[in-house]
């Protein structure tokens, strides 16, 4: 049986491991320019 419970795990698991990788990006730097660049207008 599939709980709701595990679901949750699991989709926690996935965000976790979505962070992780996005913190090695240099992707992040440029996304905090674009709102820094957004603010100025």
């Amino acid at each position: 049986m599939y709980t709701i419970e595990m679901a949750y795990a699991r989709m926690r698991e996935l965000q976790d491991l979505a962070n992780r990788s996005r913190a090695h990006q240099p992707t992040a730097t440029k996304r905090r320019a674009l709102k820094r660049a957004a603010k100025k207008r």
